[in-house]
């Protein structure tokens, strides 16, 4: 299999020297003729002659899983459990046999790199071995039992996936955190959900212990350590699996029970628990996977989510393993464009998954300095996209950008799949997972055009690809659901070729004069003017319309010394030439920054709350 070369794992560098016994001829042979597909590439890019034709032109983005649309819908069914899964075992597993056998493309299972030439490449072989040894270090060494719960923060390292694997095999409940939260947040966390280990690094470990003191349930601490150095009170994860064996027997899970546990970090509030059933992610990704990413075993994924949102889930775990995908990583500790382009024009990444925002800061870049000649693929979830970002992209590299729409508490609710007609500004059209229908506050479908919260059907059976529950708080999960449907909380409309259209949260559209006006359809104007890096919409206080658009703009660099009055005017006009006038921000603040959520979603109830002269509540 393939071989990690000059491990960066920190403390597991010497097990990783010691156990790494998989590598194959046939499989070595096989890396040279990836590295001569490198050496070719940059040839390409530094003698375009060499290749003359248009790299635009064989950029035809046909479905490999599926003829269209409507055959998947009419025919997708989920595979019927009964009793038990584990994810670890029936899919991983299965997988490392398919290779042992032949059977799989010779592509990594993870492919780590860092930017500074160091990288990691695990088969599904190599993934099973470590992560076995690290199971019997939560069972052996930490005493951690079924349905304990595992507290992880970890940046864009190796380990992240191991130690999502091995919760796998134990069947211990993972709650991945960001790297970015802080003691309060972390205190939070771990007194809410009681859990008993935390597995994080050096740079993290001085803020558990912080709080540790105030957490009784917590009694077992793991450190990724990058050095030889020792903290009091942490066992190093290194010195933890030189001493266990990498003979371990995977759980029997029932598919009901709690695999994993995400905080969402929702505008209003605590965030929230949000539990998922060993099938919900483990199963219903495949949706994700199969249809939405269309992956095969020949795909090279890369998605650039932070490890604690449950975007990572959906895609760097589930969605693509359950296709037997290679996962690729970039350590990348802060989003840095010329990384991510230089990235996929070395390496032969056929997918991308990024967020909308960082489509936005790509497309201003000049990509024509770069090759993308193994990417086949693009899509974006976490907000919606601007349709000039759509345009933009795809003239600088002949690929449409599929949007798809979830949240943490679902699989894929909607989205543009290949092979679809791409309505600019729309979310595209329902799962396979899900009847998706637009409901009145009371849970009543309505008609095409009409706007309403957008739902999905839970009756008469419920869909396991949903969320469980809103963990110890019964009344919030309960708050979730109207007559036959689950509301998700955003606002949209169906129209009449069955695509869906994003309004805003329902909590975030203005109503002014009598007119309902949502917040996206404001920013999505404004952000078209070459003025606005960013914009917030909310409604403002007005003594004659009851409310009014207000909009809060972060210029960009060039317009940061331009007379603002003048830049009002021209942003005012700007908006009602481009959508209905009488939405356009009648209102508008220039500011720095917009306040945002740990997950960069904006902050639009602080804005809301400041304007209304009420002080924002804590997240």
């Amino acid at each position: 299999m393939f071989r990690a070369q000059k491990s960066p794992l920190g403390g597991m560098q010497q097990p990783l020297r010691m156990d790494l016994c998989f590598t194959s001829i046939r499989l070595r042979l096989m890396k040279r003729l990836v590295d001569l597909r490198f050496i070719l590439k940059e040839l390409t890019r530094s003698h375009p002659r060499i290749i003359t034709r248009d790299s635009h032109t064989h950029k035809a983005c046909h479905p490999k899983n599926f003829t269209d649309y409507d055959t998947i819908k009419h025919e997708f069914k989920f595979p019927q459990i009964s009793g038990h899964f584990n994810f670890a075992e029936d899919v991983l597993d299965k997988w490392a046999e398919k290779e042992k056998a032949g059977g799989r493309a010779s592509n990594p299972a993870l492919w780590w790199v860092d930017g500074q030439r160091r990288e990691v490449q695990w088969s599904f072989e190599e993934l099973g071995f470590h992560s076995r040894k690290l199971a019997n270090v939560f069972t052996e060494l930490c005493q951690l039992r079924q349905q304990d719960r595992v507290f992880l923060m970890l940046p864009r390292i190796p380990e992240w996936w191991l130690v999502n694997i091995a919760c796998l095999r134990t069947g211990t409940v993972l709650l991945p955190g960001t790297c970015q939260l802080t003691a309060r947040d972390i205190l939070h966390r771990l007194r809410t959900s009681g859990a008993k280990c935390v597995v994080t690094d050096e740079f993290l470990a001085p803020l558990v212990d912080e709080v540790a003191p105030q957490c009784p349930a917590l009694n077992c601490k793991i450190i990724v350590s990058h050095s030889n150095s020792r903290q009091d009170g942490w066992r190093n994860l290194q010195d933890l699996m030189s001493n266990v064996s990498s003979d371990h027997v995977c759980v029997k899970t029932p598919r009901d029970d709690p695999m994993s546990i995400f905080f969402t970090s929702g505008t209003t509030g605590s965030p929230k628990m949000t539990q998922h059933s060993q099938c919900s992610f483990g199963i219903g990704l495949t949706v994700n996977g199969k249809y939405w990413l269309d992956l095969t075993a020949r795909d090279v994924l890369w998605n650039t989510s932070d490890t604690g949102w449950a975007k990572t889930a959906w895609s760097s775990v589930y969605g693509a393993w359950i296709q037997g995908s290679c996962v690729f990583v970039h350590r990348m500790p802060r989003f840095d464009t010329s990384t991510v382009l230089e990235t996929l024009s070395k390496f032969p990444i056929t997918t991308f998954c990024t967020a909308p925002t960082a489509y936005r800061m790509l497309i201003q870049e000049d990509m024509s300095e770069y090759s993308f000649g193994s990417l086949q693929h693009c899509v974006c979830a976490g907000e919606p996209i601007n349709p000039e970002v759509m345009q933009k992209w795809k003239e600088a590299t002949g690929l449409h950008i599929y949007e798809g729409y979830g949240q943490t508490e679902t699989v894929l609710i909607a989205g543009t799949f290949k092979g679809m007609d791409i309505k600019p500004g729309s979310i595209g059209k329902a799962s396979p997972a899900y009847d998706v229908q637009i409901v009145d506050d009371e849970g009543t479908p309505l008609s095409k055009g009409t706007e309403g919260n957008i739902g999905i059907r839970v009756k008469p059976d419920k869909p396991f690809s949903l969320f469980t529950e809103y963990t110890g708080d019964p009344e919030k999960t309960a708050e979730c659901y109207r007559a036959d449907f689950y509301l998700t909380g955003d606002r949209g409309y169906m129209d009449e070729d069955g695509y869906l259209w994003f309004v805003g949260r329902a909590d975030d559209v203005i109503l002014s004069a009598g007119y309902r006006i949502g917040p996206f359809e404001v920013e999505n104007a404004l952000i078209e003017h070459e003025a606005v890096a960013e914009s917030a919409v909310v409604s403002s206080p007005d003594p004659i319309r009851g409310e009014v658009v207000k909009a809060f703009i972060v210029l960009t660099a060039e317009y940061e010394s331009h007379d603002k009055s003048r830049l009002v005017a021209d942003l005012q006009t700007h908006v009602k030439q481009v959508t209905a006038p009488y939405k356009y921000p009648r209102k508008i603040e220039f500011v720095e920054q917009l306040p945002k959520t740990i997950s960069g979603k904006i902050r639009r109830v602080e804005l809301r709350k400041r304007e209304w002269s009420t002080k924002p509540e804590a997240e």
